[in-house]
Formats: C-alpha cells, structure tokens, sequence
C-alpha cells in the first residue's frame, strides 16, 4: 500500500464550492494524508523540518489547489521554495523524493476549450503546468498528469461536483491501492477524462 500527502492551498476555503469539497473527499480516503496549507500555516511560517519528514513519509505528493494566475495560490509556491531544499529534494545529495509520485489536481475556471492551441490560453493544461513539471523532474520524481475539473464555477450548479468528487476518491484509493498505471498516467494530457484506462484491476502493479 502507497502513503498519499495531498497538500490543499486555497485562500478562501469558506468560498470553495469545489476545492474544499474535494479535500474533505480526500481526508476519508484511508492511506491518504490531507493538508490544508494556510489553515497549517496562517502566518506563512512553514516549518521546513516538519515538511520534509512528512515528504519522507510518503509515496505519492498531490498538489490541490484552484488555478490562479497559471500557477498555484501563494503559499504552495513558498512551500516549495522552502521545503524543496538543495540537498534535500535534488543536488548530489538530494534524494529524498527519488522515484515519488508528483501531481496537481486543480480546478480552471474556463472551460476545457480554452486550453489548447486554438483556445483562448494558446496551450494545453499540462504545458501551462509545466514550471510544476519540472520540479518533480529535478526532484527525480515522476510527474503524472493533472487531475482537473474544468469550468469550476459553474460544477456545483450543472450537477458535475459528485461526479467529479467520485472520481477524485477513486482515483485517490486507487494511488494507495498501488492500481493506478503510473506509466500510462505519466504520458497522459489529463487524468480526468477516460479516468477509470488508467486504474487497474487485480494486483497492484
């Protein structure tokens, strides 16, 4: 069994029609560790020692968080500046996060259309996350496709918020469960759609 660290960043979770849905979604999940980042840390002093014994601990790292300004709200980004340290995380010394699992799973505003070449961002979803990419790159960690609800604001009211918060826990026990294709999900656009080719059945791979 796989241990799963989501860590949750959202500024106004009494506003969340989704994100903070999805995070308690996430907190039942057995196996999972669920973190909301600005309830831990409200004054922004993030205990790095703290953090990175938790990263250790686990196999699997979900970033959830709404899509702000092609990136993540601002305290995931001095999260990472912090805790993702030089001989810790990457460098000649920096193995702690060899072979981890990496993940955002996000929310968009705008709909799935505008994410691509002829849409109104001019490119797809995994390439807007790319800086994100990267670090697990660096990190010697493998970077899987993201995990997105498409057109947020408008979920609660056309019915797709349980639809989307059932395929969330699916996908997450699937990550403990050690059934999720981490190959096949690692080449993927999005995980979201044509979720359920990428859990397998039987034993974990």
């Amino acid at each position: 069994m796989a241990k799963v660290l989501v860590l949750f960043a959202h500024p106004r979770p009494d506003r969340s029609e989704v994100n903070y849905p999805m995070f308690e979604t996430a907190k039942a999940v057995q196996g999972v560790t669920a973190v909301d980042l600005y309830a831990r840390y409200p004054d922004f002093n993030i205990d790095v020692d703290a953090e990175q014994a938790q990263l250790t601990e686990h196999d699997v790292v979900i970033f959830q968080h709404p899509l702000y300004w092609y990136s993540a709200p601002s305290i995931m980004k001095e999260w990472q500046d912090l805790v993702l340290e030089y001989g810790f995380a990457y460098g000649q010394h920096g193995h702690a996060l060899d072979d981890k699992a990496f993940l955002n799973a996000v929310t968009t505003g705008a709909k799935s259309a505008a994410y691509s070449e002829e849409g109104m961002n001019h490119a797809d979803l995994r390439s807007l996350l790319a800086p994100f990419e990267k670090t697990a790159d660096l990190c010697r960690m493998t970077y899987l496709a993201p995990f997105v609800l498409f057109g947020a604001g408008r979920a609660l009211e056309e019915g797709r918020l349980d639809v989307h918060r059932n395929a969330y826990d699916d996908l997450l026990k699937a990550l403990v469960a050690e059934r999720l294709d981490l190959k096949k999900a690692a080449r993927a656009d999005v995980l979201t759609e044509d979720l359920y080719e990428f859990i397998l059945k039987g034993e974990p791979v």
